[in-house]
């Protein structure tokens, strides 16, 4: 049985914030990409960089790697167009990075107010894997469409951070690291041949059923193939056993709410984000299906 998307249309028109109703009608074709980027434009700040609550957990004001991370996937959702702020915010990030090429896993925070304690006490002088996979994960996933961002040189440098990293690997990283670094290296498979040695290595991480309990997390909190592999036809879904995305694909669509929506299994840390994190969610859930061919 498909989701029920007029439902979702419902949920996210009651619930969700702007950027996410608008990224949604983008997924449906009932609008256009002028009005997606005005939405996630009132995120960006005059250095390039994207703060304001763009990452739901930190609604600070300042421009954040997480912030990155959320921005390059609206720039990834209009393909084939590209807008000159997706170099802008590569510009942000070579700036923001670390002389290693990392990314700190966030940066200073003026007033902590509704963001998470991870967040909001990071190390700003220590780079990590998790941070510089997610943002160079998906700028590589826009620089199929984007020749600026796959150009420019804060992705050269962030790449070959995250090869680095991920090569130092000899034990199995957190649930949600690992799953930033198969992401990155089945974006990085593109352009870098060298991707297939990095996902092979990574293959001893992940279970062929795709289930990775998130150590600190919430009761229960568990990522799943769909964390890992979401796109079909790629070097990804390799790491998995026969028949385990068919499921989960299913799986997804039972997890649609009576009220239309989608949830997460993680804690949120204010009530803005609550709901933020659920029209996140729809959007990204009716994404997985639709490139699927299943919405």
């Amino acid at each position: 049985m498909p989701a029920n998307l007029p439902a979702a249309a419902s949920f996210m028109a009651t619930h969700a914030r702007l950027l996410d109703r608008r990224r949604f009608e983008l997924l449906r074709g009932e609008t256009d990409v002028s009005a997606v980027l005005a939405a996630v434009d009132g995120y960006r700040n005059a250095d390039g960089g994207y703060g304001w609550g763009l990452e739901p957990d930190l609604r600070a004001p300042e421009s954040q790697p997480g912030g990155a991370l959320h921005a390059f996937e609206v720039f990834e959702d209009i393909a084939p167009a590209t807008t000159p702020h997706a170099t802008r915010l590569c510009g942000w990030l070579a700036s923001a990075a670390l002389p290693d090429g990392g990314l700190p896993f966030a940066l200073p925070v003026a007033d902590p107010a509704g963001c998470a304690p991870f967040w909001a006490q990071a190390d700003p002088a220590v780079a990590t894997l998790q941070s510089t996979a997610f943002a160079a994960g998906v700028a590589l996933r826009v620089a199929r469409h984007d020749r600026s961002v796959r150009d420019h040189p804060w992705l050269a440098g962030a790449t070959e951070y995250c090869f680095r990293a991920i090569r130092a690997l000899s034990e199995a990283p957190h649930a949600i690291e690992l799953s930033f670094a198969v992401q990155f290296v089945d974006a990085a498979h593109d352009f870098h041949p060298e991707a297939a040695e990095l996902l092979d290595h990574l293959a001893a991480f992940v279970p062929p059923d795709g289930l990775v309990p998130v150590a600190g997390g919430s009761a229960g909190e568990t990522l799943r193939a769909l964390d890992f592999a979401p796109l079909p036809d790629r070097p990804a879904r390799a790491l998995l056993k026969d028949g385990v995305v068919e499921a989960e694909l299913r799986r997804l669509v039972d997890e649609q709410q009576d009220d239309g929506g989608w949830r997460v299994d993680f804690a949120s840390f204010s009530p803005a984000a609550e709901l933020e994190w659920r029209g996140y969610a729809t959007v990204r859930a009716v994404s997985v299906l639709q490139r699927n061919g299943l919405a």
